[in-house]
């Protein structure tokens, strides 16, 4: 493929995973009381959410500003593994299957982006932006 638009691609994705990210973040920073179940599906409870989200939010951010600035590929790696969990605790917590499906643009822009850095060979080149 072109290296041109492998490049667009690479840009496209970058801002795309940063703003999902940076909102995600934004949104768990308040405390977004519909994802207290997301995250009291897996054994957390309420008090133990609640607590955590300003943190996932700040996590949420840093990730967001890594990917546009600076996007090591064990960063973007990361956001690809995140969102698809985040995605499928939809279901997980009761909601309906679409609710993960709804959200595949959010693991799958990352995913895209990581495959335009390319998957390194050795894990030392996890920690680069190219091999």
């Amino acid at each position: 493929m072109n290296k041109n638009i492998i490049n667009i691609v690479e840009k496209c994705a970058r801002i795309g995973v940063f703003g999902t990210y940076l909102g995600h973040g934004i949104v768990a920073l308040g405390i977004n009381p519909k994802w207290i179940p997301l995250l009291t599906c897996f054994g957390f409870s309420e008090e133990q959410a609640i607590f955590l989200m300003p943190y996932i939010g700040v996590l949420d951010i840093i990730v967001a500003f890594f990917v546009l600035i600076f996007p090591i590929r064990i960063v973007v790696l990361w956001a690809v593994l995140w969102a698809f969990a985040t995605a499928l605790s939809r279901p997980i917590s009761g909601q309906e299957f679409v609710e993960f499906v709804e959200r595949s643009a959010n693991w799958c822009l990352p995913l895209v982006l990581l495959l335009t850095l390319g998957i390194p060979d050795k894990v030392k080149n996890w920690l680069k932006v190219r091999a």
